[in-house]
């Protein structure tokens, strides 16, 4: 099986991460770049971080390809990254308004979908959420329907979508309507109806996509989506 490279954003979160920890470790994976806001300090040959102003993005375009590992050191000769994983998200309460959790969610994750795709990036992996919907009453929902609407149109070859419920972990800055939920949440695994609004980890998350990522996709397989259950 051919080995991989990986772009990451939202490297920083509650998957991302995670997610760095298992490409890092997967055999599958030979390179793993994250593009950040803050630097990430990791010690690992294996792994490069780069800080980018998302609303600069085409300015960076450079960073969607990646060098050749020989010994610990990257040649000069570029080649495109294989995989982008994106898991990038905010909340209303940590930057203000809808507006600006929405040019966070949908459209810094859009332009880097976009980029990706451009440059040559085959696959494309997205944590979207349970629920989410392009015609969702809920603003939340509507945006991270939006955005599967708009990835998928950009015509990957592959492309993976991940819709977890409720995420649970430790977070950098605790949210406190999320605390609250995170113990009540559980419980409804004992309702039958309400089961796929049971929460997960974000380990539990990024285990997943990292296993999902390390097998080959079929031929002609094009789109593939998990919900909660098969997540779990």
């Amino acid at each position: 099986m051919t080995k991989k490279t990986a772009l990451v954003i939202g490297a920083t979160g509650l998957i991302g991460r995670h997610l760095i920890d298992e490409l890092i470790a997967s055999s599958q994976f030979t390179h793993v770049i994250a593009l950040t806001r803050k630097p990430l300090l990791i010690d690992s040959t294996k792994f490069e971080n780069h800080l980018v102003d998302f609303e600069r993005l085409e300015d960076f375009s450079e960073l969607f390809f990646i060098g050749e590992v020989s010994s610990g050191e990257v040649s000069s000769d570029k080649n495109s990254a294989d995989v982008l994983f994106s898991c990038l998200g905010t909340t209303k309460k940590q930057v203000g308004s809808i507006e600006a959790q929405r040019r966070v969610d949908l459209d810094y994750q859009y332009e880097v979908a976009k980029i990706a795709r451009q440059q040559g990036v085959s696959e494309y992996f997205l944590v979207s959420s349970s629920g989410a919907s392009a015609i969702s009453p809920s603003a939340y929902l509507k945006m991270k329907g939006q955005l599967e609407d708009k990835v998928l149109a950009l015509g990957f070859p592959r492309c993976v979508i991940f819709r977890p419920s409720l995420l649970l972990g430790k977070r950098t800055e605790p949210r406190f309507g999320e605390d609250i939920a995170a113990k009540v949440m559980p419980l409804l695994k004992y309702v039958p109806l309400l089961k796929t609004y049971r929460p997960i980890t974000g380990q539990q998350v990024a285990i997943k996509m990292a296993a999902v990522a390390a097998v080959a996709a079929v031929e002609g397989q094009g789109n593939e989506s998990y919900n909660l259950d098969q997540i779990f």
